[in-house]
């Protein structure tokens, strides 16, 4: 139900769409199993908006990864359910999501760099849309071009007017799941 050609195939077949209804139903009410998925999403850095967002996509049938350069900052804590690493590795695919979650380390630049020369499908950092991104002068001062840059989104997730670390989480994780299936998240359908 994700791209448009299946939005479009939907709506002129009926009984098409009844069987997905039908069937995400049942995976609603518990009656049938999610079914399997190919999706990663990477956190980068350790930090509590991290630790919820990993433990909400494993919930929601990602593959959740920390990546944490400073892997002492990574603690036992952190070992399950999720993969720890201390860098990107050839996982990075055209099925993960890149959330970096920690906008002040001063590996932030590598990070993202690291990130969008992987083949990601998206990457984003957490951030308040009224500051300027630390990220934009991390990446120039590593050489990055415009368009590369451009690329990393900010401010990620919906607009929910989330605060603590748990509401960003669910915010960033709802913002990924509606772009990633094509629609505009919040109350339009």
């Amino acid at each position: 139900m994700g791209n448009e050609g299946e939005s479009t195939s939907l709506r002129d077949n009926p009984v098409l769409a009844d069987d997905i209804e039908t069937a995400a139903c049942a995976v609603a009410h518990g009656h049938a199993p999610a079914p399997a998925t190919d999706r990663t999403l990477v956190a980068a850095f350790a930090s509590p908006v991290a630790s919820y967002l990993l433990h909400f996509a494993s919930d929601a049938g990602f593959r959740a990864v920390l990546v944490e350069p400073d892997l002492a900052r990574a603690g036992a804590e952190w070992a399950r359910p999720h993969l720890v690493t201390g860098e990107f590795g050839d996982f990075l695919d055209d099925n993960t999501d890149v959330v970096v979650t920690d906008h002040h380390r001063p590996e932030l630049g590598v990070v993202l760099r690291d990130a969008l020369a992987s083949k990601a499908r998206w990457v984003g950092i957490l951030g308040n849309p009224r500051h300027p991104g630390p990220h934009l002068q991390a990446l120039a001062a590593l050489g990055v071009p415009d368009e590369e840059i451009a690329r990393v989104h900010r401010p990620v997730g919906l607009n929910i007017g989330s605060r603590t670390p748990p509401e960003i989480a669910i915010a960033t994780l709802a913002g990924l799941i509606a772009e990633r299936n094509g629609r505009p998240g919040g109350f339009e359908f």
